[in-house]
C-alpha cells in the first residue's frame, strides 16, 4: 500500500498485489497532474505502446469546491479505457478489468450522466429535433454520431463499474475495502492496514493547475485574437485550445476549459471585464471552465447554437444536479443561428455545425474595415478528411456521410481566412495539419497538441506561445478611459456627466503584479477605481482573503472617515486604477450630495467585503444596490428566524446562530455567515431551521436581489449542497 498526495484535493493510493490504483479526487486537469508525478508513464508491450494509470476514481462527496468542479471524470476515465487500452480491443493492457467508479450514490450517478454526456451529446433524435434542427438534418447528425460511437450508443454502465460506499466497509477488488468516515473522508483497508483520504480542501487551498503561465500584458485592440491554450487534455505544460478575441475593447471568449481562472489572471482579465463566451462543444478541455464564468456578479452573454448549448446544458446539469432550467440564470443567452453570418454589436460570427462525437460547431469571426473584412477562423474539434472519407456511404440505413456531405466540409474547413486556428491532434476526432498544405489562409496556426510539431507540421502552420496576440486591426484610441466612465456612471448613476468628467480626468495609474496600493494600518490619501485587472484584499489576522475586480473602489472609508486602512490591498495582475486625491473625492461628493449618504452606506458595504458571500468578485456599484436593500433585525435568544421561503438570505452581523436538522445543531454560524439559502434550491419541505443562541443582530437581504448576482447564487448553491449532504448523514 502506497499513498501519495498528487496536489491540493488530490490522493493517489496503490495497491500493488491487489491490481487496484485510485485516483482520489478528480477535478480539472487531474490526468496531467499524475503525468508531472510520474505516475502516469508509458510503456511497451508486445509490440504496442500505452501509458499505465489508474484503474479507479474515488469522486468527492460534494460536487464542487471553493465554486470550482471537484468531480470531472470524463478525462480520467477516457484515459483508462484508450491510453490505457482498457477497452480497445485485442489489447495487451485489456484484461476484461473496466475502469472502477467509487462514491456516494448521488455522485456516482451523477458521474455516469455526465460522462454518458461527454461522450454522445444528445443521444435521440427527439432531443436534436427539440433544438430547431429539421428531422433530415437531424438524421444526418445521428448517422455522424452512429459513426463516431461505432454504431451503438451505449450506457456508462457498460463501460464503468461501480461501487456505492456508505458506513460500512465496501469490497472495491481482490481484498481491498474501502469505508466512508465523513464528509469527504474515506479510509482504505487492506490486510489490516488503514490508509486515511480527506479530500476536503483546506481553508487556505484550492485546485491546482499543472503549468506555470506567468504574467501577461495585453492591449484592447479594436480586433484583435489572444492565444490563450494551444495544447490538449493531455498536455502537462499548456492549455487546452482556446482563444480570446478583443473587439472594440471589449473581451469575449471562445470556449472556457479547464484552470480558466488561472488563464485570465495570468492575461490581468477580470472574469466581470469578460463581455460574453462562444462555445464550439460540451467535451471538458473547451467546457470545464464554465463555472469559472459564473464566479461573476453579472450574467456573462453566452453564444453558440440552440444544438450545442442543448448539449452543453445537460451535461452542466449531469455535473451540478441542478436543473437545466437554470443555465438561464446564470448566463444571458444569445442563440446564434447555424451557417449564417449572425451581428454581435458589428462582430459578425458564422458558426458551422462541424462532425463530432458530441454537438460541435466550427465558428467564424469577421468584421468590416478598409479592404473588405478582417476575419477569424477557430477550428476546434474538426475530423480529419482521411477519416471523413472513410465515413462516406450512399447506403441511407448505414451509420456515416454522403459524398456531398463530405465536399460541403471539406470546402468549410478549407475556406481562407486571415487567421485560421485548426486542431490537429490526429486520430479518430481531430484534425490532421496536412489537410491544410494548400490553404491560402494569410496565417494557419496549429493547435489541439500535446506532441511536438513534425517537420512537415512546421511547414503548414505557425505555434503560439500563451498570451501571444494577432492583431486583425488596430486600435486607434485607449479604450481604458471609456471603461473607467462606464464603472463611474454605474457607481454615481445621477451625477451629471460633466462632474465625473472632472473625475476621470485624474491620472490613470498601471500597477505591476505583486505590487501593493494600500497597505495594512495606513491612511490612504487618494481613492482607487479599479478599471481593470484583479486585486486581494488581506487581514491576516482575521483570516480574511478577498478578490477584487473591475468597478471596485478601494481607499474610500480611509478618506471618508480619516482612518487607517485595515487590510492590504494588492495587485494581483496587471492593474489599471483611476487615482483619485481625497480631497477632489471629498469635494466631488459634496458637490453632488453623496457625502452623508456614501459615509453611511460605505459601513455596510466594508461588511459586505468581508464576507465569502459577498466579498470576493462583486464590484462596488452592486454591493452598493445590496446595502440599500438590506435590513437590520435583532433575535433574542432561542427565537426562530423565519423561514427563507419568505425571509431572505440572513447575514450574521453580531452573535451566533445554530442551524438544525429536526432537533439536531448541524452548524453553528459565525458572524458573516449566513443561512437562508434552502428554498432556491429545495422546493419540498425545509430540511433546516435557523435560532438564535444568543441575542443576534442580522442582516435581511432579498432573494430577488441576490437572484441577478450569479458568483453569490453558485455560492449559495455549494452551501446548501454540502448542508444537505451534512443532513443525510445525521438521517443515516
Amino acid at each position: 500500500m502506497r499513498k501519495i498526495r498528487v496536489a491540493a484535493g488530490i490522493f493517489w493510493v496503490e495497491f500493488p498485489e491487489a491490481n487496484l490504483a485510485v485516483l482520489c479526487g478528480c477535478p480539472a486537469d487531474s490526468v496531467k497532474h499524475l503525468m508531472k508525478m510520474g505516475l502516469i508513464t508509458t510503456e511497451e508491450r508486445d509490440g504496442v505502446r500505452f501509458e499505465t494509470g489508474p484503474n479507479a476514481i474515488l469522486l468527492s462527496d460534494i460536487p464542487m469546491q471553493k465554486e470550482r468542479f471537484a468531480n470531472l471524470a470524463e478525462f480520467p476515465v477516457l484515459q483508462m479505457l484508450y491510453r490505457q487500452g482498457m477497452i480497445l480491443p485485442n489489447h495487451p493492457n485489456n484484461k476484461g478489468i473496466k475502469p472502477l467508479l467509487i462514491g456516494i450514490e448521488n455522485e456516482v450517478q451523477a458521474q455516469a450522466e455526465y460522462i454518458y454526456r461527454g461522450n454522445y451529446g444528445l443521444t435521440s433524435l427527439e432531443e436534436i429535433v427539440e433544438t430547431g434542427i429539421s428531422i433530415e438534418q437531424a438524421r444526418e447528425m445521428m448517422r455522424i454520431k452512429l459513426k463516431f460511437a461505432f454504431n451503438r450508443i451505449r450506457l456508462t454502465e457498460e463501460l464503468l463499474e461501480t461501487r456505492i460506499v456508505g458506513r460500512e466497509p465496501t469490497e472495491l477488488r481482490n481484498g481491498v475495502f474501502i469505508q466512508r468516515q465523513g464528509l469527504n473522508q474515506y479510509e482504505f483497508i487492506y490486510q489490516g492496514e488503514h490508509i486515511p483520504v480527506d479530500l476536503n480542501l483546506a481553508l487556505e487551498e484550492e485546485y491546482e493547475i499543472p503549468y506555470y503561465l506567468g504574467y501577461h500584458h495585453f492591449n484592447r485592440e479594436y480586433f484583435s485574437v489572444i492565444h490563450t491554450g494551444e495544447g490538449d487534455g493531455w498536455d502537462v505544460n499548456r492549455p487546452c485550445m482556446a482563444s480570446i478575441i478583443t473587439f472594440q475593447g471589449k473581451i469575449y471568449l471562445v470556449d472556457a476549459g479547464p484552470n480558466l481562472l488561472s488563464s485570465l489572471q495570468a492575461l490581468g482579465i477580470g472574469v466581470s471585464e469578460i463581455e460574453g463566451v462562444f462555445q464550439t462543444h460540451a467535451h471538458d478541455d473547451h467546457f470545464n471552465g464554465l463555472t469559472s464564468l459564473i464566479r461573476s456578479d453579472h450574467r456573462i452573454k453566452y453564444y453558440s447554437t440552440p444544438l450545442v448549448r442543448a448539449s452543453v446544458m445537460k451535461k452542466l446539469a449531469a455535473l451540478t444536479g441542478m436543473d437545466e432550467s437554470l443555465f438561464a440564470k446564470y448566463f444571458e443567452i444569445h442563440d446564434l443561428q447555424a451557417d449564417t453570418w449572425n451581428n454581435i454589436e458589428g462582430l459578425e460570427i458564422k458558426p458551422v455545425y462541424s462532425p463530432h462525437p458530441v454537438e460541435t460547431c466550427v465558428i467564424f469571426f469577421r468584421t468590416l474595415w478598409d479592404d473588405g473584412y478582417e476575419a477569424y477562423a477557430h477550428l476546434a474539434d474538426i475530423a480529419s478528411l482521411e477519416v471523413l472519407r472513410g465515413m462516406i456511404t450512399d447506403d441511407q440505413a448505414q451509420s456515416g456521410i454522403t459524398q456531398d456531405y463530405y465536399d460541403r466540409i471539406k470546402t468549410v474547413y478549407l475556406t481562407p481566412f486571415k487567421l485560421k486556428k485548426i486542431d490537429i491532434g490526429g486520430g479518430l476526432i481531430h484534425g490532421n495539419a496536412d489537410d491544410f498544405t494548400d490553404d491560402t489562409s494569410g496565417k494557419i496556426l496549429l493547435s489541439h497538441t500535446a506532441t511536438p510539431l513534425s517537420d512537415l507540421q512546421k511547414s503548414i502552420g505557425d505555434t503560439a506561445s500563451f498570451g501571444a496576440v494577432d492583431v486583425l486591426i488596430a486600435a486607434d484610441r485607449d479604450y481604458a478611459k471609456p471603461l473607467a466612465f462606464q464603472h463611474l456612471r454605474s457607481f454615481f448613476p445621477g451625477v451629471p456627466a460633466y462632474e465625473l468628467e472632472m473625475i476621470l480626468n485624474c491620472p490613470l495609474v498601471s500597477y505591476n503584479p505583486g505590487t501593493i496600493l494600500l497597505r495594512k494600518g495606513n491612511k490612504s490619501s487618494y481613492v482607487f477605481c479599479i478599471v481593470n485587472g484583479l486585486l486581494e484584499y488581506i487581514a491576516p489576522e482575521s483570516g480574511i482573503k478577498r478578490q477584487m475586480v473591475a468597478g471596485s473602489m478601494i481607499g474610500e472609508l480611509s478618506c471618508l472617515k480619516d482612518v487607517t486602512v485595515d487590510g492590504t490591498y494588492r495587485a494581483v495582475t496587471y492593474v489599471k486604477a483611476l487615482r483619485i486625491p481625497s480631497r477632489l473625492y471629498i469635494e466631488f461628493l459634496c458637490r453632488n450630495n453623496l457625502l452623508e449618504y456614501t459615509r453611511n452606506e460605505i459601513g455596510k458595504r466594508s461588511l459586505l467585503e468581508k464576507t465569502w458571500l459577498f466579498g470576493e468578485r462583486i464590484s462596488c456599484p452592486i454591493k452598493s444596490r445590496i446595502t440599500q436593500a438590506m435590513q437590520l433585525e435583532t433575535y433574542d435568544q432561542g427565537e426562530l428566524l423565519p423561514e427563507s421561503a419568505i425571509g431572505g438570505i440572513f447575514l450574521l452581523y453580531d452573535g451566533e446562530i445554530a442551524i438544525y436538522a429536526g432537533n439536531q445543531e448541524v452548524e453553528c454560524m459565525q458572524i458573516g455567515d449566513f443561512v437562508g439559502e434552502e428554498r432556491l434550491f429545495n422546493k419540498g419541505d425545509l430540511m433546516f431551521t435557523a435560532r438564535a443562541k444568543v441575542p443576534c443582530q442580522v442582516y435581511r437581504i432579498p432573494i430577488d436581489l441576490i437572484d441577478s448576482i450569479p458568483i453569490a447564487q453558485w455560492k449559495l448553491l455549494e452551501v446548501f449542497t454540502r448542508r444537505a449532504l451534512a443532513n443525510l448523514d445525521l438521517e443515516n
